[in-house]
């Protein structure tokens, strides 16, 4: 037996519904630290978020303005492209589509791109990022989310591979159309279901 099948084995012996964990994912109770480049540091006051494109009232909002905003605590699993997953993380944040009514995002936006630090960038359908799970979140287990995990603040959208929740987000811009970011276009696949198994160009 493989490593992947006893993984799935303990969790059912841990008393895990075993359709939580996607095909080709193992679970883990750490939290691998994997991205792009350098990890940023910012000053008090320095870190903050636009929402530009197709919106009617472009806007940018610091982290204190973040946190004065109505915040939800939600529950959820979530999955990495590199194959492990991990049950029931705990994250506090806005939902974006809280700052997206504030924004007025116009009738022809359809796709989202954030925008990171270093240049990095992932895309999704607006539609993903308004799901009631999407959120800016801010702390993570009831505490502020570390840098090498995003912190101050990172998207997270539970139900597609992490690599679509960006890290150091900076900027939302609502778009017309789909553009792939940079793991998308280094192969990477324009959706990234876990459930699917949609890692990759063609999967």
């Amino acid at each position: 037996m493989g490593f992947f099948d006893r993984n799935r084995d303990e969790v059912a012996a841990k008393g895990y519904d075993p359709a939580r964990l996607p095909s080709g994912q193992y679970l883990t109770d750490r939290f691998p630290v994997l991205h792009v480049g350098d990890v940023p540091t910012y000053a008090p006051g320095e870190w903050n978020l636009t929402i530009t494109g197709l919106v009617g009232r472009p806007f940018t909002i610091g982290l204190d303005e973040l946190k004065a905003m109505p915040a939800v605590t939600l529950t959820f699993d979530i999955h990495c492209v590199t194959k492990w997953s991990k049950f029931d993380t705990t994250w506090t944040g806005v939902r974006v589509r809280d700052l997206f009514e504030r924004a007025e995002v116009q009738a022809g936006a359809t796709h989202v791109m954030e925008h990171a630090e270093y240049g990095y960038t992932t895309n999704l359908p607006l539609a993903d990022i308004v799901a009631d799970e999407a959120i800016v979140a801010y702390a993570f287990e009831g505490e502020d989310i570390e840098p090498i995990h995003g912190g101050p603040v990172r998207i997270v959208v539970p139900h597609l591979y992490f690599w679509k929740s960006a890290k150091w987000v900076r900027t939302l811009e609502l778009r017309s159309s789909d553009q792939p970011g940079f793991w998308e276009q280094n192969g990477y696949h324009m959706y990234g279901d876990p459930f699917l198994e949609q890692r990759h160009w063609g999967d």
